[in-house]
């Protein structure tokens, strides 16, 4: 009974994720904003990184402190705690090992036209964000679905009625992913990852994981916040900086690295071991998959982060979130597939199927060649960075289907919602999850259709804030003064 399940569900897995639904329906969204807002995320790309990493307080036209719980930085960091996961390393690697070195530029492109779509939730999520009864701000789709399609349509239009539903569809698939491949999935491989390079039995691990989480989610966002802010961009340039030294080592490589992957986007090579038979189209459908599967644009949960913010102007915290896509794919998830590139990692077969073997193949082959002493210490890099990625994602979705929750029911829940994940993180640290990992990849691949579909519907809001936003004159101006009076 249970095997025949799990032959339906991975079915369902397989179409929502595959080349006929969620990945061109993904990429027709990327493509429409990224053109109605006339490649904004070309034109302002680096304006966003500084409002993202300077230090300021925003406030609103009479001058009072803009609404919201925790700061730009702070929600940015909430979003990339959630989204710097475990794919950003397996999965990557993965994508390349099945789809070859194509894979890599088809996961760019997911990160390009991922921005535009990022931009956009986080526009609305702003827009439309309302305080819950504590005061607390809550955002995201379900709420630009139900308020948006309300003011596009009339409150007591059919409209109306259709985003109402259409939120609830998203609360509850948001909620529902939360479980799964927000915490369980998670516990599991940090301690999946410490009994296979530590020796730490499963048991333990979950026992600290859930004190660990404790201390961070029962404070709720502002605790989120703190925690992610100080530990996200730390486990970001860690990462990063010793895939340098990677691409260091292999410096000379680099050219023939990259020209394989333009050429094999279009061509195809086979794959680890020969076992896909790689063509044009595996690449594209694996880059893309991993690729929106790694950076969350089109799921509406950068909304959820972005409403939280203190901020005074949607388009503002809209540039700030688009910076998230370009941190989680253009530049950690590069990192992972050109070392897979590099050192050859892709063509193993003995890590074949498995994207944490492959990179972890791959740094212990390039920190060996350095010194064969230094062989298992690109394996340690590899194991502590997928615990941290595993953690930080664990800890920022709890905060996604907790507002998803207080949606659906109402604030007397979030408590119980806090006090259940804490309790499901030693679940999911003990427990096998093959039929978990298919079920939350379902209801987080439905949780993309409601928030795309308002995406669309509410384009002209998007382009109207963004318009109006660009045409005042003095536009790169206000945050100089905002940061002045923090």
């Amino acid at each position: 009974m249970t095997d025949s399940f799990q032959a339906v569900l991975d079915a369902v897995v397989a179409f929502i994720w595959g080349p006929f639904f969620l990945i061109p329906l993904l990429l027709v969204v990327g493509v429409y904003l990224t053109i109605r807002l006339r490649g904004l995320q070309f034109r302002v790309l680096g304006h966003a990184l500084w409002l993202a990493l300077i230090r300021r307080t925003e406030s609103d036209k009479d001058g009072a402190k803009a609404e919201g719980d925790i700061s730009h930085y702070q929600a940015l960091s909430t979003a990339l705690a959630a989204t710097v996961g475990v794919g950003n390393i397996a999965g990557a690697a993965l994508a390349i090992g099945v789809g070859g070195p194509g894979a890599l530029f088809w996961m760019w492109v997911t990160g390009v036209l991922g921005m535009a779509t990022k931009y956009s939730e986080a526009l609305l999520g702003v827009k439309y964000r309302r305080p819950d009864s504590k005061g607390e701000m809550s955002g995201g789709p379900m709420f630009y679905l139900r308020h948006g399609f309300a003011e596009k349509f009339g409150s007591t239009g059919a409209g109306a009625k259709i985003g109402l539903v259409l939120g609830f569809l998203f609360a509850l698939f948001g909620a529902v992913a939360s479980f799964g491949i927000g915490n369980m999935t998670q516990a599991n491989a940090v301690a999946g990852q410490l009994d296979n390079t530590f020796g730490v039995p499963t048991w333990i691990s979950g026992i600290v994981m859930v004190a660990l989480v404790a201390a961070v989610i029962l404070g709720g966002i502002k605790s989120i916040g703190r925690f992610a802010s100080g530990v996200v961009p730390v486990m970001i340039i860690l990462y990063v900086l010793a895939s340098l030294l990677v691409l260091a080592v292999y410096v000379t490589d680099i050219p023939g690295a990259l020209l394989l992957v333009f050429t094999d986007a279009f061509s195809g090579t086979a794959a680890v071991g020969g076992f896909a038979g790689s063509v044009f189209i595996i690449a594209m459908q694996q880059g893309m998959a991993r690729g929106m599967f790694s950076n969350e644009s089109g799921l509406g949960t950068g909304g959820i982060a972005a409403a939280a913010a203190k901020t005074a102007q949607p388009v503002r915290q809209a540039m700030v979130s688009m910076t998230q896509t370009f941190i989680d794919t253009i530049i950690v998830v590069t990192m992972t597939g050109l070392v897979i590139i590099i050192t050859g990692a892709w063509r193993t077969e003995a890590q074949a199927g498995d994207g944490a073997l492959m990179t972890n193949w791959a740094m212990s082959e390039a920190f060996g060649s350095i010194s064969p002493a230094l062989a298992p210490v690109g394996g340690y890099i590899v194991a502590i960075s997928l615990m941290f990625f595993a953690f930080t994602t664990l800890v920022g979705w709890s905060y996604y289907g907790e507002r998803c929750l207080d949606f659906l029911v109402g604030r007397a829940a979030v408590i119980p919602f806090r006090i259940v994940f804490v309790i499901v993180v030693y679940i999911g640290a003990t427990t096998e999850l093959n039929l978990v990992w298919a079920f939350s990849d379902a209801a987080n691949g439905l949780m993309a259709v409601p928030n795309l579909i308002g995406l669309l519907v509410l384009s002209g809001v998007i382009i109207a804030e963004t318009r109006k936003y660009f045409a005042e004159p003095n536009w790169r101006e206000p945050d100089l003064v905002d940061a002045r009076k923090g």
